[in-house]
């Protein structure tokens, strides 16, 4: 039988911490999950750096690749932006 993960002491993790930060602000569902996908997407495309050490070279440089090399709307484009403000605004 497997053991459930235990959590360790301290600062809660980076989605978690936005999770609570988008909770206590009463953002749906939906676009909790929307803003920590993005959040999750961005991260990893700049080999998991922590956003707080990314700037604006880094996100145009995200923004461009959806763009042009995944050919991901505008809408879409905003609304990754929106969750990098919320991130932000949490760091």
């Amino acid at each position: 039988m497997m053991q459930p993960q235990t959590s360790f002491p301290g600062k809660p993790k980076l989605l978690d911490q936005l999770r609570t930060f988008m909770r206590a602000r009463r953002y749906s569902l939906r676009t909790e999950e929307a803003y920590l996908d993005w959040i999750r997407r961005f991260i990893l495309f700049h080999g998991k750096r922590h956003p707080r050490d990314l700037g604006e070279r880094e996100i145009t440089e995200f923004l461009t690749d959806l763009a042009v090399r995944r050919h991901v709307a505008a809408s879409t484009q905003n609304q990754h932006v929106k969750a990098l403000l919320t991130c932000q605004e949490r760091l």
